[in-house]
């Protein structure tokens, strides 16, 4: 991030998106096939959350664009088995339906791939279904393959960074799956951004504005499964689905990969035999969607057990834990979240006041480097008004100080402090 890129943004409050309605009726995005800065991405794309496509000419370079592809730009299958052969992998198969899902079962690569082949042959179509390869963490499972990079607009990654740190999990995938393949009406895990590039292949995407979701909720508040079925024209179902804007929809060619803006429903078909990587990924452009998102299935959690609110002293408690069962996170996490990624920033300010980078926190060290103390600032402009938001949240408050790992107001006094301390070193502002 630039100095520019900073002012700009580092005093805002509430980050201004404007309206989506260019998109209501449009067809298109932005094809980028030039070299394009990071702060012009940051400005044009992340901060308004729109959405944008990227050339394959920022894939070429990628291991897996030139081995896991055949000559004639095929899945190779063959250097693939060898790969992989008994790795047990995610396999979810798309004629089925559970609530409003796709099951998976976990299977041997090689199974899938004998699977995959014989699909192929049979004019894709088997008794046993459209199956689709889907969320696996290939990049966690063979950490040495290194096959792709991740592009430098999509290196703010607050949300792997998190998982990293912990060494728990990630929010790194692959896909493979047939011609045929699908991935049903969804908006992404906290209403994150992600990225998708396409190693093989071809999809289409359907993409809602945020907001347009509303409209296609049925009687019962529920959004659909698939947003192309006819019974969405039922009045008596779907009694708001003609106010919805149509989605833009996007063909995604080999090697192309898609920004997909936080909180952007979308519905996703393979056209081909396709090979993808998708990234999960929040920053602080959008940490504040993902606690509106939070606050959100809070309220939800609530109203589901509001009957036991007063017959139960620790109502409150079980909220949260319910919360952490059905969205994979509560307060009490986002609080340690935020904890790690201001600690973190505060490591790299200080490093470069000090001028002594083994300061950094070394799995860090290059993304941070390359981002740079601007950005670094920036991140914690972002987490200390998220910090303040929480002060404020009445269910936040109710949560045992005692046992969070993030004490809000002394953090936000550091964070205050590094800020300060290094703007006195000139390191922000100097003209």
């Amino acid at each position: 991030m630039d100095r520019d890129a900073y002012r700009n943004c580092c005093s805002l409050v509430k980050i201004p998106r404007p309206s989506y309605e260019q998109f209501w009726s449009s067809h298109f995005v932005d094809y980028i096939d030039k070299d394009l800065s990071y702060s012009k991405f940051f400005k044009k794309y992340l901060l308004p959350n729109h959405p944008c496509m990227f050339s394959r000419r920022f894939t070429e370079d990628w291991k897996c664009r030139k081995q896991w592809v055949s000559e004639e730009g095929k899945p190779n299958f063959q250097k693939l088995l060898q790969e992989f052969d008994e790795t047990p992998v995610p396999v979810a198969n798309c004629n089925a339906k559970e609530y409003n899902a796709n099951p998976k079962q976990i299977i041997p690569f090689k199974e899938f791939i004998h699977y995959w082949k014989e699909y192929i042959k049979n004019g894709h179509s088997s008794p046993k279904g459209c199956l689709y390869l889907k969320d696996w963490h290939m990049a966690r499972d063979y950490p040495e393959h290194n096959v792709y990079s991740t592009p430098v607009f999509f290196s703010s990654d607050w949300l792997n960074e998190y998982w990293d740190t912990l060494e728990v999990d990630d929010y790194r995938f692959v896909y493979m799956g047939p011609k045929g393949s699908w991935t049903p009406f969804h908006a992404d895990v906290f209403r994150s951004y992600s990225w998708s590039a396409n190693i093989c292949g071809r999809k289409k995407w359907l993409l809602y504005p945020p907001g347009q979701e509303e409209f296609l909720r049925d009687t019962h508040g529920n959004l659909p499964y698939d947003v192309t079925s006819a019974e969405l024209r039922d009045r008596s179902l779907f009694p708001r689905s003609e106010e919805a804007c149509q989605p833009l929809e996007i063909i995604q060619e080999a090697g192309e990969i898609i920004f997909v803006p936080s909180g952007w429903h979308h519905q996703v078909y393979n056209l081909e035999d396709t090979i993808s990587i998708n990234h999960n990924w929040l920053n602080g452009c959008n940490v504040d969607i993902m606690w509106q998102f939070l606050q959100s299935e809070l309220s939800s959690v609530q109203k589901e057990i509001d009957e036991w609110r007063n017959t139960m002293d620790s109502w409150h408690q079980h909220c949260q834990v319910i919360m952490k069962a059905c969205s994979g996170i509560n307060y009490a996490e986002f609080a340690s979240f935020l904890k790690i990624l201001a600690e973190h920033r505060m490591s790299v300010l200080n490093a470069c006041s000090s001028g002594n980078s083994s300061d950094y926190p070394r799995h860090l060290s290059e993304t941070l480097t390359t981002l740079g103390p601007y950005h670094a600032a920036f991140d914690l402009q972002r987490v200390a008004h998220i910090i303040e938001c929480l002060l404020c949240n009445e269910d936040f408050k109710r949560l045992d100080h005692s046992t969070l790992t993030l004490q809000p107001e002394t953090m936000l006094q550091q964070i205050r402090d590094t800020i300060q301390s290094t703007r006195g070193q000139h390191l922000l502002y100097q003209e």
